[in-house]
């Protein structure tokens, strides 16, 4: 019936007929009334509603209040700038009975926290003009005390600095006519030397290239093999691609742990590509899920187990099964057996043919005798069982922690365990056979539960980011392509202090507003301007050292500045990227395999400031040359050091070639950067510091371990100026170093 209603309401509301359209509407939400109370059912309206009748009804809120009052003594309200009218009023209610009582004990005490800047929710109903309201009530008439402040704790000077210069012009404008300049609490020293910075974004190509690009797109394209290339996902990839490789050097260059990195964004479409690119780097990340558990590919893989189980004839969930982690058969394997079930008369006969047979592929041969036992098993057992035992003795989360990458192993255990939770839960474990309990999973919406990681970069939307910080925050997508005309738009006119809205219009197209409805429609897109401002300077706030934006370029410019053209002159540029050579990423995980007696306790580091000197920076120079020419060789070093010159702006590229080069044909240097005389080699090693260094994070320039039947292991630290083993601080320095590899690895020399 619902489902019939909608459908008039939206053919009315094609048609113009308005009369239809207010008819159809009360039918549709009578019936939806009736369906909630069929069923025992109540929605957030219903909570908000309800609650406005008790506190404001004449018969009821008399005993509501009195029971209150002696239960409650200290009301504290926290982001009172999201409050709706309504549920104002269902408040009011209940504090108006004190009104012109003072501070002398009638009522509770009422303490209101609230940021109308940072009002963000207006599609939850929010109305900044509420928390203006409630000032003047509790000032006016509960005696209260209203306490401004425009000063945090958080944010470090060079990021105040940034957000007064932003929203002070935007104040000037006389868009954001409350403004008042912040100030902070946190100390100068503890920002960033680059409190603001902007990432160089993929330019479009011209009109011509783009003419060209649709042309070849009516060509025929094997579209198994050939991916469809399309202008904005490329710029959209190019963009994360960019944020992930930003991210990679704050955690592998400048030491920031990853914890301390938040990616935000207005979409989380943007936010997907940004965790592709940084799980592409092998960066641990955590991003804003809103996906149902029969999506998740490890759950997909048992669910394609239990299918088979189920109907033996699925030969497409049979190869799922078999490919995945759980059995790890090949291609050519699968090929094979493909051309046996020709024979046989389909895959899972195919399949237990090679049970016994000796000279069929190992994963197929286990795979059916497993295969076999479970689908006995799947007889008498319920899903919960059957999942367990197929976890159990097909080695699940050991294949899976053997192929999955680091980054995603918590991920993926907690995938298994969640169906394992499901196979209980679902409408209180009902399912007694694996079709059915497969079949329910698929058509309700059971989200999968969020991942958790307390040392990974957090992606998350500006709105997911409220009442977050982050030591450097990354704003995505800081240009976007305009806004559409919106159509479907809701009008209200509700002033604060009425009990119930003026007016209620809806409009198919704002492009065909009707006369009577346009100062209204003026309102609202007011309302939006102001919220899209509110959103810009919660994201600014998020961070406490340091803000780094990115953007892909629009098609066609936006007629009010977006927010990248309001920072790009305040921000400086990021660093030009090195070549992509990877080498950053290889020390990386040379590290990981590090075979080490006890786990180094990896803490936060400081990140590298960046320094105006420019010996200072040939040196960081010529200390980024040499890591990438430990992987890539020393025949690449002209390309290399001209790389790392570009990064820290040395404009003698030579020079640092020049050093890198004495150091790499040195006799007594260069055996520790020939691939062939070394057992282990990394970069940029971390490990925790001993003794008086104890909690300390010390990072290695390189650490390398000689091969041969006496291997050494050698702390290498890179200075410049003359005859530095000399100076009895970076004496004191390198002895820290030896003495933390020694307690990692006791028993073996190190140097």
């Amino acid at each position: 019936t619902l489902d019939r209603i909608a459908l008039q309401v939206a053919q009315a509301e094609a048609h113009e007929d308005h009369s239809a359209m207010v008819r159809l509407s009360r039918i549709l939400f009578a019936e939806y009334a009736s369906l909630k109370r069929r069923r025992g059912l109540i929605d957030m309206a219903d909570l908000e509603r309800v609650a406005l009748a008790l506190l404001s009804d004449h018969a009821l809120s008399g005993w509501v209040q009195e029971r209150l009052d002696a239960r409650v003594r200290h009301l504290l309200i926290d982001e009172f700038q999201d409050t709706s009218p309504l549920q104002w009023h269902a408040l009011y209610g209940w504090l108006a009975a004190y009104a012109g009582a003072g501070g002398g004990g009638a009522g509770p005490r009422l303490f209101i926290v609230g940021d109308p800047k940072q009002s963000i929710y207006r599609f939850r109903r929010a109305e900044p003009r509420v928390f203006e309201a409630a000032q003047h009530f509790i000032v006016d008439a509960l005696g209260g005390t209203l306490a401004a402040c425009d000063h945090t704790r958080r944010c470090a000077p060079g990021v105040v600095d940034a957000i007064n210069a932003v929203f002070g012009a935007i104040g000037q404008e006389g868009l954001l006519p409350a403004w008042r300049a912040h100030t902070t609490q946190v100390d100068a020293q503890a920002g960033a030397a680059a409190p603001l910075s902007r990432l160089a974004s993929a330019e479009r190509p011209p009109r011509a290239q783009r003419s060209d690009a649709q042309e070849a797109e009516r060509v025929w394209r094997p579209s198994l093999t050939t991916p469809r290339i399309e202008a904005k996902l490329v710029l959209r990839e190019a963009e994360a691609g960019a944020v992930a490789r930003a991210i990679e050097t704050l955690v592998r260059a400048q030491g920031v742990a990853p914890q301390d990195i938040m990616v935000l964004a207005r979409k989380r479409a943007v936010l997907a590509q940004a965790a592709d690119a940084l799980a592409a780097l092998h960066l641990p990340h955590v991003a804003p899920e809103d996906l149902r558990l029969a999506e998740l590919p490890e759950v997909q893989d048992l669910l394609a187990v239990l299918d088979v189980l189920a109907s033996k004839g699925q030969a497409l969930s049979l190869a799922r099964a078999l490919k995945s982690p759980l059995f790890g058969a090949s291609d050519d394997e699968l090929l094979a057996l493909a051309q046996g079930a020709r024979e046989a008369g389909g895959w899972w006969p195919a399949l237990m043919r090679l049970a016994d047979d000796g000279a069929a592929p190992a994963a197929l041969r286990r795979a059916a005798r497993l295969l076999a036992q479970w689908q006995a098993d799947a007889r008498t057992l319920p899903p919960h069982d059957l999942l367990d035992r197929i976890v159990d003795r097909g080695e699940l989360l050991p294949r899976l922690a053997a192929v999955v990458p680091p980054e995603r192993h918590a991920r993926a255990m907690e995938a298994v365990r969640a169906l394992l939770a499901a196979a209980l839960e679902l409408d209180g474990g009902r399912y007694a056979s694996p079709y059915n309990f497969v079949r329910a999973l698929r058509q309700r919406r059971v989200l999968a539960p969020p991942a958790q990681r307390h040392d990974a970069v957090r992606l998350l939307t500006i709105h997911g980011a409220k009442g977050l910080e982050a030591r450097i925050v990354l704003l995505m997508d800081a240009d976007p392509e305009p806004p559409r005309v919106e159509t479907a738009t809701q009008l209200i006119d509700w002033p604060v202090d009425a009990a119930r809205p003026r007016r209620v219009a809806f409009i198919a197209s704002e492009a065909r507003c009707p006369p009577s409805l346009q100062a209204l429609l003026a309102d609202e897109r007011a309302a939006r301007g102001r919220e899209e401002f509110n959103a810009l300077y919660v994201a600014l706030t998020r961070a406490e050292q340091r803000l780094i934006v990115s953007r892909t370029p629009p098609k066609s410019a936006s007629p009010a500045p977006s927010w990248w053209a309001r920072l790009e002159a305040l921000a400086q540029a990021w660093p030009a990227a090195a070549a992509p050579i990877g080498a950053v990423s290889a020390s990386h995980a040379e590290f990981v395999a590090l075979p080490l007696g006890r786990r180094a306790a990896v803490a936060a580091a400081e990140p590298v400031p960046a320094q105006d000197d420019p010996a200072a920076r040939r040196g960081q120079a010529v200390h980024r040359a040499l890591e990438w020419a430990a992987t890539a060789g020393a025949s690449q070093l002209e390309r290399l050091a001209a790389a790392a010159a570009a990064e820290f702006g040395v404009a003698d590229a030579a020079a640092v070639q020049a050093i890198a080069s004495r150091i790499l044909s040195s006799a007594d240097c260069a055996p520790f950067f020939d691939a062939s005389r070394l057992a282990w080699a990394g970069n940029e090693v971390p490990v925790a510091g001993v003794d008086v260094h104890a909690g300390e994070l010390l990072r290695i320039d390189r650490l390398v371990c000689t091969a041969g039947e006496s291997p050494t292991w050698w702390v290498l630290d890179y200075k410049q100026g003359g005859a530095p083993q000399h100076n009895p601080a970076y004496r004191d320095q390198l002895a820290a170093y030896r003495r933390a590899v020694q307690a990692l690895q006791p028993g073996e020399p190190v140097r």
